[in-house]
């Protein structure tokens, strides 16, 4: 196994990042919740808080879940962040993009070195395996977030470029996990098999 970085992130989406009707949809980042550990289960995360858990919108069992099977995790990497930024600017931090668990690494991750999935060894000695991961493949609503052009229409070729750049991976990737739940932490290492 490779070391690839530590997580310095984790968060859930309370709900929706994507609000409005089409075609005048818009990102908004708020229902992000930043929290210590998640608890990684088969059906999704769970946000651990000092009041009880909270379900992440991607959750099998939220009331409103968006889980469509293949996303109840997602991964994102501080390296993708730092081209983000270049590209679009500083307005994009850490895990704005919504994934659940944010990987500080300097090289860039593809789908091909993620093949064989992705091992979280958590402080307590666990060990973790997240597989069947793919690309999470952006949407129109936050490339122009990362634009800073709520209202830059469809056929604009800035939004053909801008998701053009955050595709094959720079967007962030989702994963599954087939076990019983464990706890992740910020800090934790995560490794490529």
């Amino acid at each position: 196994m490779r070391f690839l970085g530590t997580i310095v992130r984790l968060q859930i989406q309370r709900s929706s990042l994507k609000l409005g009707e089409r075609p005048n949809r818009w990102y908004d980042p708020s229902p992000l919740l930043a929290l210590p550990s998640l608890l990684v289960g088969e059906a999704g995360v769970v946000g651990l808080t000092d009041d009880g858990p909270i379900v992440d919108v991607h959750h099998a069992e939220h009331p409103r879940s968006k889980n469509r099977g293949e996303n109840g995790v997602s991964v994102g990497f501080t390296a993708h962040y730092r081209a983000m930024r270049q590209r679009f600017g500083e307005h994009l931090p850490g895990g704005i993009a919504g994934e659940n668990v944010l990987v500080d690494t300097d090289e860039r991750v593809s789908e091909v070195d993620l093949a064989r999935g992705l091992v979280i060894q958590t402080m307590d000695g666990s060990t973790i395996v997240l597989d069947r991961i793919e690309v999470a493949e952006p949407c129109v609503e936050f490339s122009r977030y990362a634009l800073g052009v709520a209202d830059v229409p469809p056929d604009d070729p800035r939004l053909r470029d801008a998701l053009a750049f955050l595709r094959n991976g720079t967007r962030g990737f989702y994963a599954g996990y087939r076990s019983a739940a464990v706890r992740i932490a910020v800090g934790d290492r995560v490794l490529i098999p």
